[in-house]
């Protein structure tokens, strides 16, 4: 199955080891990552988001991920929620 971005929407919270996920619609994709260590971890973080979006057929899209200490399958589970929030297939 393949989503696409047609509306705002988000998942998560700001809360310690949690993470929340924005996406809008657009052009290309784009992924932006807030993150106290994002240094150390931003590329894995990147990679899940990347893979997660992958699952879903995602290829457009502006993706905020503001994250709190997150674990990849919190982190996975965000992004799938506020794909599926922002327009479904």
């Amino acid at each position: 199955m393949s989503y696409e971005i047609r509306q705002s929407a988000a998942a998560g919270t700001m809360e310690s080891s949690d993470v929340l996920v924005t996406v809008t619609p657009g052009d290309a994709l784009t992924i932006e990552i807030e993150s106290p260590v994002k240094n150390q971890y931003g590329e894995a973080i990147e990679r899940v988001v990347r893979e997660t979006l992958s699952d879903l057929g995602v290829t457009k899209g502006l993706i905020k991920v503001m994250d709190k200490g997150a674990i990849d399958c919190v982190i996975a589970a965000r992004v799938e929620t506020a794909i599926k929030r922002a327009g479904g297939n």
